[in-house]
């Protein structure tokens, strides 16, 4: 029994032809999609670091496109259901070699094509089956992050909010003492300014009292001075104008009584 031509299969097909690339290349990429799903097709080809990757994915896409726009077919409903690389047209180039030979290069090219088919029912329901159990593990996984993503901020909004509520009662606990440390210096400076200010009151008064007994024993002591003084002096004064008087009236007598005896005597000559 042969098998089908490559032009009889069926399904949506897209052909790029004489890309300068060997057969063998584009064939090792084709064997990896092949029987794929498009979407699980393109990722693989989109994660593939070889080039033949990016021009296969350029021909899935206009396959799937061919058979969206062309035949109405759903673009999740299909897969790779042939996917093949025919040798191209090969250039012969030469290379100068060695004495006068000459080194062949050959240039190959290559046929790519792709063709998707819809699937089946039995296998779009167990593609639908795991797309569901993929959904749901997925949205678990997301709720799971994001209880995990609130719990955290939860947690980091509690820590902000107690640091805040420590910085807080350290920022009154520090006014607090503050307060009281301004109260006892008042309290302090009040309980030195008072004695100082009596001390001074009391040694003031003490002095003005003293300075005054002081000024007035001085000025009894003066007065008794000066009274003791004049005293003195009047007596003294007194004693000794009386002697002096009393020798000018002695004096006086005595010339008199000289004069009178002088007298006398006259007469008795006479």
């Amino acid at each position: 029994m042969t098998a089908s031509k490559t032009n009889e299969r069926p399904g949506t097909r897209a052909t790029l032809r004489g890309f300068p690339m060997s057969a063998s290349k584009a064939r090792v990429v084709l064997n990896n999609v092949r029987g794929l799903d498009v979407n699980t097709a393109r990722e693989i080809l989109a994660g593939t670091t070889r080039e033949a990757a990016d021009v296969i994915g350029k021909v899935l896409a206009s396959a799937v496109a061919n058979a969206v726009n062309n035949d109405g077919m759903v673009a999740e409903e299909l897969y790779i259901s042939a996917a093949f690389a025919d040798e191209g047209i090969t250039m012969k180039r030469f290379s100068p070699r060695a004495r006068g030979r000459a080194g062949k290069i050959f240039k190959r090219s290559t046929h790519i094509t792709v063709i998707v088919s819809r699937m089946d029912e039995e296998r779009l329901e167990l593609m639908r089956s795991a797309r569901s159990a993929q959904a749901a593990a997925s949205r678990s996984r997301r709720v799971a992050s994001s209880r995990r993503r609130a719990d955290q901020t939860a947690s980091l909004n509690k820590r902000e909010t107690a640091h805040a509520a420590e910085a807080a009662q350290a920022e009154l606990d520090a006014q607090n003492a503050e307060t009281g440390v301004a109260e006892s210096e008042n309290e302090l400076v009040t309980g030195l300014v008072e004695p100082a200010n009596e001390i001074v009151s009391t040694g003031v008064a003490e002095s003005q009292s003293e300075f005054a007994d002081g000024v007035a024993e001085s000025s009894d002591e003066g007065a008794t001075a000066v009274a003791e003084s004049s005293e003195e002096a009047g007596g003294t004064g007194v004693a000794e104008s009386k002697p002096k008087a009393v020798r000018k009236s002695r004096a006086k007598k005595t010339k008199i009584d000289e004069t009178t005896v002088s007298d006398d005597t006259t007469e008795e000559t006479n």
